[in-house]
């Protein structure tokens, strides 16, 4: 069996292994019912998904040719890294400096890893998301998550 495209033989492979870990490793919770579904309802059938969506991948490049084989590029580090470290950030930085600090750095340092950076648009949509972010998690959810930082009672 020939691989007729590069690009979407291993990003179909890391969607079905990625979809099968969190499939099996949700099975170690309660699954519940379709009426009452337990913490492990989401994550297997999500999983489950794309681990289905990844199989469609594999299946598409090993049969449609695509020009030239759509070889791998080289790996861009310096986006990859810029987005790594932003999200190391917000999840250590999130219990001492709140939602409200730390989702803005996130989605700023996030932006930084684009090659259109505009201060602008990473102001705005730090805004519309930290907004959004709180209504959906914090007021409409009701989960707990710190909004301010530490000192200010967070």
């Amino acid at each position: 069996m020939k691989i007729k495209s590069q690009r979407d033989f291993w990003s179909g492979l890391m969607f079905v292994i990625v979809g099968v870990v969190f499939a099996l490793g949700s099975t170690n919770y309660s699954f519940g019912s379709s009426a009452q579904p337990g913490p492990a309802y989401f994550p297997f059938w999500l999983g489950v998904l794309l681990a289905v969506l990844g199989g469609m991948v594999l299946f598409k490049a090993l049969s449609i040719e695509s020009e030239g084989g759509d070889p791998i590029g080289k790996i861009a580090w310096k986006p990859l890294l810029i987005l790594v470290g932003a999200i190391v950030f917000f999840g250590l930085a999130l219990p001492r400096l709140g939602l409200l600090l730390t989702l803005p750095v996130l989605v700023t340092l996030s932006a930084l890893a684009g090659q259109e950076f505009r201060w602008k648009d990473a102001l705005l949509n730090s805004v519309v998301l930290t907004a959004g972010s709180w209504l959906i998690f914090v007021w409409g959810l009701k989960l707990v998550i710190p909004v301010w930082p530490v000192m200010f009672g967070g």
